[in-house]
């Protein structure tokens, strides 16, 4: 097993900018809403002993835009992170889930920090473009992708002997159980054992971590299931060591959310739509159709239940208005003036954006033959849909063979062979919940919890966040282009 390196020397990190400031851990426990702190007995304490108050999103409320407004105070028509993906128009390619820091503008909390106290360290563990990201220490999941066409999972660390000393501790990261038919507890459970680690070894002022486990029945069952129930218990018992360690460090403890889930019952084929009114084309290879969006006219980027029309033609907008208007489901189509009024009118957006209602959610679905989709489309394949497929978290219920699939898989995986794990369904209906619109009420929507009594109250804005976690740590807010005084 390797040896764990001592914490860095509190004393000479201290000497750059006078006395330490109070370290923080901030959790970023993925769909909290005040409802499920009911069921989570931990937190809900953590919030009874200090303070807690509603947390106001952003539209779309996704992660990487919500994150990317926590860090820097800033909206997506600033920070520029309009969804979790978007269509690159330089590119001519839709990409989702990207990783690299520098696609999110803005002055980030780490800076801001840097700047009233140099030397201010920071860790991220598994929050959004963490790569390429000026912080001290970084954990975030990075597949191996082998040259015959395997994914094996892995993640990427810095300093890069992390790495090693993670999973000589951990395991490798559990990629298929971070997302996919898989995912479950283990992933979450494995982020936390990490991060109490990086604690424990390299004490960093700041350390941001993010706990998925929420994510997974809630979008499958709804949020009202036991199940979900059962799954935001099981988070609050995986995440109570945290809690002890960083209440025996002197941490004051943040824990806040991106989005509630709220139940759906109806997917949106919105590219369908499309399609059927002669605005969005495909290619087809080997009887398999794939979105061609350099040649549409108009195509949806779709992300929950919000979707990103880019219409390649100003002319084409009233065809793609008509198009849409008949669609059940769409809640509202803004336009720039919508946009503007969201703080979501940014290059990277689509020329119209799509909201559903709040029993609906967008598919990327763009083909009306299931025979002739593309065979990413029953993969787990993140990188190559044009949009957001959260029925990567099913087995195809329709194939009495899908298990035995999944085993013949796994053995040629095991073997170094390569493999196709074909079992995601074509068929949208079961998803049972859903977000990315703003909540309806405050007990549907985010929720901040603080130990620190009389921290929070009332209700928090997204952009307020990095300016309480500074208040919190005893930092003066100082603008970019400034320094503390001595």
């Amino acid at each position: 097993m390797t040896a764990s390196p001592p914490p860095p020397a509190a004393g000479a990190r201290r000497s750059a900018g006078g006395a330490r400031p109070t370290p923080l851990l901030v959790l970023d426990v993925v769909g909290l809403t005040p409802r499920l702190l009911d069921h989570m007995p931990r937190l809900k304490a953590l919030a009874d002993e200090g303070s807690r108050a509603a947390l106001g999103t952003v539209l779309p409320a996704v992660t990487c835009a919500a994150q990317s407004t926590f860090l820097t105070g800033a909206m997506p028509a600033e920070h520029g992170i309009v969804g979790n993906g978007w269509y690159f128009r330089e590119l001519g390619d839709v990409l989702l889930w990207r990783q690299h820091n520098g696609l999110v503008s803005g002055d980030k909390l780490w800076d801001a920090a840097r700047r009233a106290h140099p030397g201010y360290s920071v860790a991220n563990i598994c929050w959004w473009y963490a790569m390429g990201a000026d912080t001290d220490i970084t954990v975030t999941p990075r597949p191996v992708y082998y040259a015959d066409g395997r994914k094996e999972p892995d993640c990427y660390t810095r300093p890069p002997t992390l790495h090693d000393e993670l999973h000589a501790q951990l395991g490798t990261f559990p990629l298929f159980r971070f997302w996919g038919p898989g995912a479950d507890i283990v992933s979450s459970r494995w982020i936390t054992d990490a991060t109490r680690h990086i604690l424990r070894t390299r004490d960093p002022d700041l350390a941001l971590c993010y706990l998925p486990h929420l994510d997974y029945d809630l979008q499958r069952y709804g949020p009202d299931d036991p199940r979900s129930l059962k799954a935001a218990r099981d988070l609050d018992a995986t995440v109570a060591p945290l809690l002890a360690d960083a209440r025996a460090q002197g941490r004051t403890v943040v824990a806040l959310s991106e989005y509630g889930i709220t139940r759906v019952s109806r997917p949106v084929h919105l590219n369908r739509a499309l399609r059927e009114a002669g605005l969005l084309d495909v290619h087809t290879q080997d009887g398999m159709e794939y979105l061609d969006p350099m040649a549409s006219r108009a195509f949806a980027v779709a992300d929950h239940q919000i979707a990103h029309v880019y219409v390649r033609r100003p002319e084409d907008l009233p065809a793609v208005r008509e198009a849409l208007a008949g669609v059940a489901g769409i809640a509202e189509l803004l336009d720039d003036e919508g946009k503007k009024a969201h703080q979501l009118d940014h290059p990277r957006a689509g020329e119209l954006v799509a909201v559903a209602e709040p029993d609906a959610w967008f598919t990327y679905y763009y083909w009306l033959d299931d025979a002739r989709a593309p065979d990413f489309a029953q993969l787990v394949e993140i990188h190559r849909k044009p949009g957001y497929d959260p029925v990567e978290l099913f087995m195809d219920p329709e194939d009495p063979y899908v298990r035995l699939k999944a085993a013949g898989a796994l053995a040629r995986k095991k073997l170094g062979m390569r493999y196709r794990m074909a079992v995601v369904p074509l068929d949208a209906s079961p998803i049972r919940g859903s977000h990315g619109r703003l909540p309806a009420d405050d007990d549907e929507g985010p929720v901040i919890l603080c130990s620190a009594p009389g921290a929070v109250a009332g209700r928090l804005a997204a952009t307020e966040v990095k300016s309480l976690l500074l208040g919190l740590a005893g930092l003066e807010e100082i603008p970019p282009g400034r320094t503390a005084s001595p």
